[in-house]
């Protein structure tokens, strides 16, 4: 058996898991609207991996997509005080919905909004990591998002694939699994390459993967794969196993769960001297 094969097999044992959902696995791409469908799927493929025993954290983009849907907005937003209100009533609908949808499963969700300020603190960041803890052994599970509505440039993330690796490290999750609007890791851009090749494992992440990343991106959310590699890289240092792979189908996330080969499967690297801060001070 092959280290990639073991390594799917192992994924079975996974306690506690991280799951981030992008805007574009969200929403319509003909509307910008809540696909409701997927909305109920995700929250349906959730609760059963808890009532698997796992302990589950969702990362959810989708509140400033939202938000500006609500109030009739065509464009994306490029003024921060605008992105913050449309944050602000995104976030408030968004979290109404996955409450309805968790409710109708008797499963109990709650939320947490996070800027860079909730990290580089170290009482901050205790707090945060205590009140994690708290959840999940109350079984509940944690909605998170960024905090767009307060956040400046100088306390933002940028992007959830950044937030999910970092909530992945402060945790101490197992394994981060990183929904998107791509199939996974590719040697070039597939959209503009069709040479391109599928890279299905990826042992550590070095300068020669993060090279590779560079120029992807989607017009949805914020995060191309540049910031997946980032945030590979985040995750597997802090000892947790990565997947990368494509959510137009919500029931992806118990196939990688059960093993199956989909994505990309980044391989956790703990790193002795993993230090959380160095990463968010760290260049993008």
């Amino acid at each position: 058996m092959s280290e990639h094969t073991d390594l799917r097999e192992k994924l079975k044992d996974k306690k506690r898991i991280v799951v981030k959902v992008g805007t574009s696995s969200l929403t319509h791409p003909e509307t910008g609207l809540l696909d409701l469908i997927k909305l109920e799927k995700l929250v349906r493929e959730l609760t059963d991996l808890h009532n698997r025993g796992k302990e589950i954290i969702l990362v959810s983009s989708g509140a400033i997509a939202v938000g500006r849907k609500t109030i009739g907005m065509k464009e994306r937003p490029q003024k921060l005080s605008v992105k913050q209100a449309c944050a602000s009533i995104g976030q408030a609908r968004l979290m109404m919905m996955y409450q309805k949808l968790f409710m109708e499963y008797n499963q109990v969700a709650s939320q947490i909004l996070m800027t860079k300020n909730t990290l580089v603190n170290g009482e901050n960041r205790i707090n945060a990591r205590n009140t994690f803890d708290t959840l999940l052994e109350m079984g509940s599970i944690p909605v998170v998002n960024e905090n767009d509505t307060i956040s400046t440039y100088e306390i933002e993330f940028g992007d959830n694939d950044t937030l999910s690796a970092v909530v992945a490290a402060l945790v101490q999750a197992d394994l981060l699994i990183l929904l998107s609007d791509i199939d996974g890791l590719f040697t070039d851009d597939p959209n503009r390459n069709p040479e391109a090749k599928f890279v299905e494992y990826v042992d550590h992440v070095d300068q020669h993967f993060e090279e590779m990343g560079r120029g992807t991106a989607s017009d949805v959310g914020t995060g191309g794969m540049s910031t997946k590699l980032k945030a590979a890289k985040l995750a597997t240092s802090a000892g947790a196993d990565m997947v990368i792979a494509n959510g137009a189908d919500m029931g992806v996330i118990h196939r990688i769960v059960d093993g199956e080969r989909i994505g990309t499967l980044f391989k956790a690297n703990r790193t002795e001297d993993f230090y959380l801060i160095d990463y968010l001070d760290a260049p993008s």
